[in-house]
């Protein structure tokens, strides 16, 4: 099942003993295409506060009442590390996080931000090394856990950039879908109604090769009358098989993105 970015927004967080807050954004890894993080704005019970939550902690949605569940109690959430999410988040307040809570990172093993791992490997032995290379490898991590997580972005910050086609400008982003398994971000709804008004079109995230968040745009693999062309979207559009198959089949069965829609 495919979710709009934009409607999760708005979703009230309900833990096992209550509710915590409502969805405020969403955090995505510009490498990978998958949501990392829900931002979760818990003021009006934890003090005008917002809290990072990672996607492998919630339950299904409930579309019907706009509401995610998640498998924490509200003082855990209430107690977990402080995140400036004004700021970019680094890698560091990522640690932090996960090992609050007791699992690994979605960069590490254990916990994949698709589901719930078990958690528990075999213990491997470590080798001690000499204190001097300890303290080298000490500061080198701090150093980078002081720099922020390069890829992970914004959906409220990327939503409106506009897309370069490799012979101009297309669009802006309006929206993302995204894949309720796993968290990926499926497609981009591209809005390019600045050239042909009311259309809408939706793009791979694997068809951008670049990102410039001086510029705020994206640019894509793909022509404008390829994007031009495109089958249209809207929200009453029904992204089923028979849907990816005409979008794959437009876009080029031999593109490897695209086999897995056929």
């Amino acid at each position: 099942m495919l979710w709009n970015a934009s409607k999760i927004k708005g979703y009230t967080v309900v833990a096992t003993d209550g509710e915590i807050g409502t969805v405020s954004d969403l955090l995505f890894d510009d490498q990978s295409w998958h949501i990392r993080w829900l931002v979760v704005d818990a003021g009006t019970w934890f003090t005008d506060r917002r809290v990072l939550l990672p996607t492998s902690t919630l339950g299904h949605a409930n579309a019907e009442n706009e509401t995610f569940s998640v498998k924490l109690t509200r003082q855990q959430v209430k107690d977990s590390p402080d995140v400036d999410t004004q700021r970019p988040v680094s890698r560091q307040a990522e640690r932090d996080i996960y090992h609050y809570y007791g699992w690994s990172p979605y960069w590490g093993v254990g916990l994949y931000s698709g589901g719930y791992g078990s958690g528990m490997t075999a213990p491997t032995p470590v080798m001690v090394p000499p204190p001097d290379t300890s303290r080298v490898e000490a500061e080198a991590m701090e150093a980078q856990h002081r720099r922020d997580d390069p890829n992970l972005r914004s959906v409220d910050t990327v939503v409106g950039y506009y897309i370069k086609a490799t012979d101009g400008d297309i669009g802006h982003i309006e929206d993302m879908l995204i894949e309720e398994s796993d968290w990926s971000i499926h497609y981009l709804v591209i809005d390019t109604k600045n050239w042909w008004p009311g259309k809408k079109v939706l793009i791979l995230p694997s068809s951008a090769q670049d990102i410039n968040w001086d510029d705020k745009t994206v640019s894509v693999d793909v022509s404008r009358d390829k994007v031009k062309n495109s089958p249209v979207y809207d929200e009453s559009t029904i992204v089923d098989r028979d849907y990816e198959n005409q979008f794959g089949a437009y876009y080029n069965d031999s593109d490897p993105r695209m086999r897995r829609l056929g």
